[in-house]
Formats: structure tokens, sequence, C-alpha cells
């Protein structure tokens, strides 16, 4: 018999749900596409994202959550019932409980529109679990001991650094500065220095294939292609790892940023073991080349990239799952 507890990564890049029993059994895009003139769902999910920056006038790709919160609570449940179905979720014969995770710093309304938007998608019962607690606890990390663990969660809409002991967030900032920031970094660079414009899809590859931020980090390049701006016309140019890393700086330094504040605000005691433990980075973007270098070398402590760090969040999730009776107390109500 099926499980009623299912957990939610409710990304603003993807969309990560763990089913109790079951493990991880949907990772796809937070991408809707919707006929322009009658609102009709057309694709969800990876379906949809092939379509990004390639329908025509009358079909609109919509991410429905900006900056690691909901922006368009309609298209958001009608994604969230989507993603249910799809995993069977609503053929059980009692409405599922939700885990569903956020980050630190959303306001009450926030986390009410989250809450709303899982509840109409049918929830039962509804849990908020802030993000980098979850991520912590997926990344392996035993946050319920009486020290100090140290987590920077990079995701597509917000970055959210955390130091947790005995089950909670000591000090916390979460800042809109993450995965979708840096692309969209790389294509103004790009148009800036060689009047070339490119699109989300070709900005996340070149992340992905050639992107870096250490000085050590690695030396290639990339062929890419776009529109010049000048005479209209497709364009090929080479692109290298080093102008990558000048786009991406000042993205970067940001998080570099918010994690120093957030080491200044710790307890001496817990900055000590976080010397020991070091610095655990998940979320996708934790992947990026050389940022766990760099991250060691402004912070001066050890920094550690989590196995699978795309999954730690939601992997999290199912961890609290196994013990949502005893923690529900704790969570956000």
């Amino acid at each position: 018999m099926l499980s009623n507890d299912i957990g939610i990564d409710l990304g603003t890049a993807n969309v990560s749900i763990h089913v109790k029993g079951k493990g991880v059994v949907l990772d796809e895009p937070s991408v809707v596409a919707i006929e322009s003139d009658t609102k009709r769902v057309l694709a969800v999910g990876d379906e949809a994202r092939r379509m990004v920056g390639r329908t025509p006038g009358n079909i609109t790709a919509i991410r429905p959550l900006k900056d690691g919160v909901i922006a368009d609570f309609d298209i958001t449940e009608i994604m969230l019932k989507a993603f249910i179905d799809r995993i069977g979720g609503r053929k059980w014969y009692s409405r599922p409980r939700i885990l569903i995770c956020a980050p630190t710093n959303i306001t009450s309304v926030e986390q009410k529109a989250i809450r709303e938007a899982a509840e109409r998608s049918g929830a039962r019962e509804v849990f908020l679990e802030e993000e980098p607690k979850a991520a912590a606890i997926g990344a392996g990390m035993d946050i319920f001991q009486p020290s100090g663990n140290m987590v920077v969660d990079i995701g597509g809409g917000t970055t959210d650094v955390a130091v947790l002991s005995m089950g909670d967030v000591v000090t916390a900032a979460s800042i809109k500065t993450a995965g979708d920031k840096f692309d969209s970094a790389i294509m103004r660079y790009i148009k800036n220095k060689y009047k070339l414009l490119i699109g989300e899809r070709t900005s996340e590859d070149i992340k992905i294939k050639i992107g870096n931020v250490s000085k050590d980090g690695r030396r290639e390049e990339m062929d890419i292609r776009g529109r010049d701006m000048v005479t209209g016309l497709p364009l090929t140019i080479t692109i290298h790892s080093d102008e990558i890393r000048e786009a991406l700086w000042d993205s970067v330094s940001s998080i570099v940023i918010a994690a120093k504040a957030v080491l200044e605000k710790t307890p001496p005691e817990l900055s000590a073991d976080i010397i020991d433990r070091g610095v655990i980075l998940t979320g996708g973007g934790a992947l990026l080349n050389g940022l766990d270098t760099l991250l060691a070398e402004e912070l001066k402590v050890p920094v550690l990239v989590a196995d699978n760090p795309m999954h730690c969040v939601v992997k999290g999730t199912g961890i609290m799952l196994d013990n949502l009776d005893k923690v529900a107390k704790k969570l956000i109500n």
C-alpha cells in the first residue's frame, strides 16, 4: 500500500518529490507551458522546459516561482497538481500529508501562499520546513547534536546559509542570488562584450560546461551561437572559462559576503566546530566549478561539496518524513 506522506523541494528551478518508502520519485523543472489566449495548460516539467525560448507567440513557458517564492499562485497550483498526479498521489485512498521546504527568511504571507498551493493541490495536512535544515540532514550532517554545522544551499532562486545545532537554526541568511542570477549574469556579459543575444538555456549550458569561479579552476572554451545585435543575423563565437569567472564575480561575491556575515554572528564554540567539520555546499549551485575552493579561501575553513547536492533538500525531507509525527510539532505551523 502506498504511503500518504510526501516531501517536496519546491525549487525555483526544479521540483523534487520524495514519497515515504519509495525515495525520490520525481525531479523536473519548475516550468509550465500554457496557451496565451485560452490559458490552457499544454505541458508541465521537462516537456515545458524544452519549449523555453522556442515557442510560437501563442504559447508561453512560465516559471511560477521566482527568488524562492511563489510569483504566480494559480500556475504553481496547476504545476503541483500535475506533479502529484504524475506520481499517483491523488489516486491514493486518503489525501497525502506534505512536508514542503521554504527559504529561511520568507514572510508569513509567502509561507501562507506555499501552504495554500499545497493544500489546493490535494494535501490533507501541510508542514513547512526551512530549506537549509532539510539540506543539512539530506547531506548526512547530524544537526541534532550540541555542535555547530554550517550549510550553504545554493538553489535556483535563493542561497540559504545557516549554522545549525541541536536540531535548529542558530544563525542564518537568505539572499536572492543563486543559479538564475548566474545565468542572467552570463547573458548580460556576452551581450555587453560581444553584442550577442543568447537565451536562458544557452547561458545555463555555458555555466555547466565551462563555468568557473576560482583562479585555479578549469581553463576551457566553448563555441556558442546567438543573434548578432548589430546585423540581426545568427553568429557563432568562442568564449573561455576566464570570461565566465569575470561574468560571475559579482554574484559569487554576494554569496561569500552572506556566508561571512553568518559566521560573524555565530557563537564562538560553534565556530570552533565549523573549523573542524567544515562547511557543506548543497543545491545545484554547489556544482559550479571552483566555488568550494573560493569559499574555502575566503572563509578560512574547509569547504566540501555534498554527495548529489541537487537532491540534498528532498532527501532531507525524506528522512524527516520517517519521523514526521515526532518532528511535526517543531515545524513551521
